[in-house]
């Protein structure tokens, strides 16, 4: 039988959603509280992977088992987690349902404090001392929904075969002292948000204006784009089938 997991977790103290050696992840403690609570090991698969310090508000992973599942899972699953993953729904699906390959959007938001809050240190990026132009940087991100191969936003080294993506939605909310970008995609490159806003925060500041960042988009070239922004205040929050 093939289930799905929804869950979200803080990313401060894991090196990602992937398995990787000599490091703790995400789907890592995932695998394990499964294998531990069914007492045989069973293979995660997730419905992307977030980068080290990113955090997700929704994610989804599907594992596959012989037994029908008791109505309990959950709090099995929770109980044997790190409090910082937690587990909000488990339920059966066709067995043919793939939580990466079915995931038609997912969504990501980013957090910037203008001012200091120790009470969001490790959920925001905390800028104390700069104004930002919204009307400008939202001018800039409404061009993302031209294009689809968003090289220009993408880590140099990786394994992808196109940079091509739908994005849908972008858009920047100031609201008191706080900023947030919002965007939504059928799919994203590693690294893309983070990298999409380090630029945008070039436009908001004055050092690019909209049509720069047109032609950054056009370039194709990782090193015309801004900075990459810290992961802490990048957020996972949802992913549609």
């Amino acid at each position: 039988m093939r289930y799905f997991i929804e869950l979200s977790y803080n990313g401060k103290n894991y090196h990602g959603w992937q398995i990787q050696p000599d490091v703790i992840s995400v789907q890592q403690k995932v695998y394990s509280a499964l294998s531990t609570m069914i007492q045989e090991e069973i293979s995660v698969v997730g419905a992307g992977r977030t980068d080290t310090g990113v955090h997700a508000s929704q994610m989804f992973a599907h594992f596959d088992v012989d037994q029908k599942l008791d109505e309990n899972v959950v709090f099995k699953l929770n109980s044997i987690l790190p409090e910082d993953i937690v587990v909000s729904k488990v339920f059966s699906v066709d067995q043919e349902m793939h939580a990466r390959f079915h995931a038609l959007s997912r969504s990501y938001l980013y957090r910037i404090c203008l001012g200091r809050d120790p009470f969001s240190l490790d959920f925001s990026w905390q800028i104390h001392s700069q104004k930002f132009d919204v009307k400008a940087m939202n001018e800039a991100a409404k061009l993302l929904l031209e294009y689809q191969d968003f090289e220009s936003f993408s880590k140099v080294k990786t394994d992808v075969h196109t940079f091509d993506c739908d994005i849908t939605h972008a858009v920047w909310i100031e609201k008191e002292n706080e900023l947030t970008f919002h965007i939504s995609a059928n799919r994203f490159l590693r690294n893309m948000v983070r990298a999409i806003v380090g630029t945008l925060l070039e436009v908001g500041s004055g050092k690019k204006s909209v049509e720069d960042f047109r032609k950054i988009i056009e370039s194709k070239s990782r090193s015309k784009a801004g900075l990459s922004v810290p992961a802490k205040g990048l957020f996972l929050t949802a992913i549609k089938y």
